[in-house]
């Protein structure tokens, strides 16, 4: 099975952005917000060719503490999106039980995957904690996010801590149960994807996506129960 991955010359990419082109046209001619589509087109961009030349020079060094520093502002920039769907107040109040749920969530999978699962020499080796770290920190993102929406709107309905925590934990879970029953059915997910792109058996890519969906699961339903607990004593006299 070939193992080389097919480059793609920059002339060749371009073409990938004439639907988006129609795309745009599409919300010029309905008066529709276009500014903030193109923005957002042009900052991905950006971020990506960046984050390249970043992770270019991250995976080329051997130091373990250039990578420590890059997962501590994994951590703490995610704890600081994931509490978007929050009030100004309701944010401050909420950011330290956000950074230390990540942290936990996120931590713990990280080593069990990396130390127990893939058995890493050495144990910062950057080319598997980076992307693996940045998929577990952003899904303990998204999780605590939707719980913290929710409990704040069944508290806001004057339910008590228990009720609130309940219901805001399963919704917070809805998007990941949904995403272990349509995998292999309705989606290949990017790793897996990815893997069998680069030539890597099939059989072999389904038990890295395996361990990928047991940790987003485990570190979904970590981070989440940290952080429902963490803020208990904001609203339980």
């Amino acid at each position: 099975m070939n193992t080389s991955v097919q480059a793609i010359p920059l002339n060749d990419l371009a073409m990938a952005f004439i639907p988006v082109l129609a795309v745009l046209i599409l919300f010029i001619r309905w008066q529709l917000a276009v500014g903030q589509a193109f923005y957002s087109l042009l900052r991905m961009l950006g971020q990506l060719f960046l984050i390249g030349y970043f992770l270019n020079y991250l995976f080329t060094s051997e130091s373990a503490y250039i990578l420590l520093v890059v997962l501590l502002v994994m951590i703490l920039c995610s704890s600081w999106i994931a509490l978007g769907t929050v009030n100004s107040s309701q944010r401050r109040k909420f950011l330290m039980p956000t950074i230390i749920a990540i942290f936990i969530g996120g931590s713990v999978l990280l080593i069990i995957i990396t130390q127990g699962v893939l058995q890493l020499n050495p144990w910062y080796e950057p080319r598997y904690l980076i992307p693996l770290g940045g998929m577990v920190f952003a899904n303990t993102m998204n999780s605590v996010s939707l719980a913290a929406e929710r409990f704040v709107a069944e508290m806001s309905r004057n339910n008590n801590y228990l009720v609130a925590r309940n219901i805001a934990f399963n919704a917070a879970m809805i998007p990941v149960i949904n995403s272990l029953l349509a995998v292999g059915l309705v989606s290949l997910p990017g790793m897996m994807t990815g893997q069998i792109l680069s030539g890597i058996s099939p059989f072999i890519a389904a038990r890295y996506q395996i361990m990928i969906m047991c940790m987003i699961f485990s570190s979904a339903g970590i981070a989440t129960a940290c952080f429902l607990s963490l803020i208990k004593k904001d609203f339980v006299l």
